[in-house]
């Protein structure tokens, strides 16, 4: 057996530090108090903060003191395009089966929730649903890294049926569900539709230096950090030729976290040579993929300020 990622290539500056994680992704939606009451009731999500700017309402929910998401309210906008570039689900990891299953449970008996399937990955148990406005949500936990599969210098990912009321009948617990947004969630990676793999690797490979872990999926791409199964995955499935996005409700930004400022600078310096446009504000770098989907990488111990301020 074959190890797919070799760990000192991390420390290469063509390479994102192994310690990259994911942060609070941004959503723009019609509906705020409606989009607000369903992450806090469906997800076990609590307001963090909010601030307004304009007519704009910026509202961050999360577990804890964990942003996990940022809603803006841009009631003018129109409605997510399910064929165009941009979000395909964000998401959300948990640490255990049963705080998985506690989420999941509360997410199939919410009304607005569209429960869309669920699968079993190899790498991970996931569950699938979308939000009132159409985005899409990944709820899952991880198997144990001593237990993927790699060949070919990859990952091995699958596709298999995971049985939604038998997950539930083993690992839902009354004590999960009482403990609510006291369980720990977080971002664990966030997944997109693109126009094109290739420019899509371009980008997030060959700029802001994830790597590969799986490139024999068809019509899909997934890349990572420090040997992660994927911490953003990128496909065509619906989006085929899609050209950069137009002003819509959906996806605002994708936040990525690293270590340093030396990690930023070698961002910045791959960004350069590549020609792609890009701001830094000293604790973050800002750039947009060919789609113009915004991507913010930025160093850790961001405040909810930080991300309110994206």
């Amino acid at each position: 057996m074959s190890t797919p990622l070799d760990q000192t290539a991390a420390r290469d500056e063509k390479v994102i530090h192994p310690d990259t994680t994911m942060d609070a992704v941004t959503l723009h939606v019609g509906d705020l108090e409606r989009m607000s009451a369903y992450y806090s009731d469906a997800l076990a999500m609590e307001p963090i903060e909010e601030r307004s700017r304009g007519r704009q309402v910026h509202r961050v929910l999360g577990r804890g003191t964990t942003p996990m998401m940022r809603l803006v309210h841009t009631p003018d906008l129109p409605g997510v395009d399910p064929r165009a570039s941009g979000l395909f689900h964000t998401a959300f990891l948990f640490d255990d089966q049963a705080s998985l299953a506690a989420t999941v449970y509360r997410a199939a008996q919410d009304p607005l929730s569209r429960f869309v399937g669920s699968s079993d990955h190899s790498v991970s148990e996931a569950f699938y649903f979308s939000d009132p406005e159409g985005n899409g949500i990944e709820l899952y936990t991880d198997r144990d890294r001593s237990l993927w599969l790699h060949a070919r210098g990859q990952i091995l990912m699958d596709t298999t049926f995971l049985d939604p009321n038998a997950f539930l009948r083993q690992h839902l617990t009354q004590e999960a569900l009482d403990a609510g947004p006291r369980l720990a969630g977080r971002v664990g990676h966030v997944h997109l539709q693109v126009g094109d793999i290739a420019r899509a690797e371009s980008f997030y490979v060959d700029a802001l230096g994830f790597e590969a872990t799986m490139k024999e999926y068809p019509g899909a791409l997934f890349a990572s950090a420090g040997g992660y199964h994927h911490h953003v995955a990128m496909n065509v499935w619906n989006s085929q030729g899609a050209g950069p996005r137009a002003s819509t409700l959906g996806l605002g930004d994708v936040a990525v976290t690293v270590p340093a400022r030396d990690d930023l600078d070698a961002l910045a310096a791959r960004l350069r040579a590549r020609g792609i446009a890009f701001a830094d504000d000293g604790r973050s770098i800002t750039a947009r993929d060919p789609w113009d989907t915004q991507v913010t990488v930025s160093l850790p111990g961001s405040t909810t300020d930080d991300v309110l301020a994206r």
